[in-house]
């Protein structure tokens, strides 16, 4: 499971390590639903005598659905990206990688990741960037990458901030710029964002691997291709990468942990409640199954503080800072 704050990515994989079954949909601020729901999508067409026997979760909800799986690993969506990619493309050198609302660059030598950086300050030059300025033009996101490739002469649309790029489209959209200049100048505004930002002071070497939702855009494939003067390669499932890499990752960590029965109908919340026992006031995430706490992050020390359901009493004290 790789949930991000924008969609919500899965992979079954059979027992050769293959994708048996994906699933993508939007997570829609409700990362347990999402959950709930591509569960029931990936399993759907399962016969009855296959089990599930390890869990990966990957993205900015990692640790909430590792706790609600009882995953077998959790991890960060450096190690998961590389990993996914390296299984498809051996060689990789870079990897350049654009979601919904974060973007981030990996490098590696000899399979092993050697630097790397993210933007998840700005939403200038990604996914939902991209989806705003195509409602902006009237245009479904799919429809951009094909706009983009009639272009003749791009526009040049200041990109470095969602505002300014709107303020320079609707200004060159008056002066008689037509769409397709305008789309394919959106996506050159994108991969030049992204090389300033996240790529800055990168060395990028071949083979490049440009992966994300945002690789679905043949202009920014093709923008990218231009700027770096390299051959981009976009995988057939690129935007399925950190979920594979997470099932890898829990396929090899083994140990025959079962999915809990059930979990597409249980009920599961979340409550922050500040702890008292210190100045700090940590903001305790505590999370329920069935109203039993079954996780706890956020305190800073050891004298944190994880609250019970009804939240009014001294609540379970935590054993160590997380």
């Amino acid at each position: 499971m790789d949930v991000g704050s924008i969609s919500t990515k899965g992979v079954l994989l059979d027992e050769g390590g293959e994708i048996a079954a994906q699933a993508y949909l939007w997570t829609e601020g409700d990362p347990v639903g999402a959950v709930q729901r591509l569960l029931r999508e990936l399993t759907r067409d399962l016969p009855a005598e296959a089990e599930i026997t390890a869990v990966g979760t990957t993205g900015s909800a990692r640790k909430l659905v590792g706790a609600m799986l009882e995953a077998t690993v959790v991890k960060n969506e450096i190690t998961a990206h590389a990993v996914g990619t390296l299984s498809k493309c051996p060689d990789v050198r870079t990897i350049l990688e654009i979601g919904g609302q974060d973007a981030k660059i990996i490098l590696l030598e000899n399979g092993v990741v050697a630097d790397y950086a993210m933007n998840t300050l700005c939403a200038a030059g990604t996914g939902a960037f991209l989806t705003s300025q195509a409602k902006r033009l009237g245009l479904n996101v799919e429809e951009m990458g094909e706009w983009a490739l009639r272009s003749r002469s791009p526009a040049k649309i200041a990109a470095r901030c969602t505002v300014f790029a709107e303020t320079d489209m609707v200004h060159k959209a008056q002066v008689g710029v037509s769409k397709e200049d305008l789309v394919a100048g959106l996506c050159a505004a994108v991969v030049s964002n992204y090389l300033n930002n996240v790529g800055k002071g990168k060395k990028i070497y071949p083979p490049v691997v440009f992966q994300g939702g945002v690789s679905k855009n043949a202009g920014v494939v093709a923008a990218f291709e231009q700027e770096l003067e390299l051959p981009v390669i976009v995988p057939e499932n690129g935007h399925l990468m950190g979920a594979l890499g997470v099932a890898l990752l829990a396929r090899r960590a083994g140990g025959g942990k079962r999915l809990p029965q059930d979990i597409t109908e249980t009920s599961f919340k979340t409550e922050v409640h500040a702890c008292p026992q210190c100045a700090n006031h940590c903001e305790i995430v505590c999370f329920y199954r069935k109203n039993q706490l079954i996780d706890h992050w956020g305190n800073r020390c050891e004298r944190g503080m994880a609250m019970t359901a009804a939240g009014n009493d001294a609540g379970v004290k935590l054993s160590k800072g997380i």
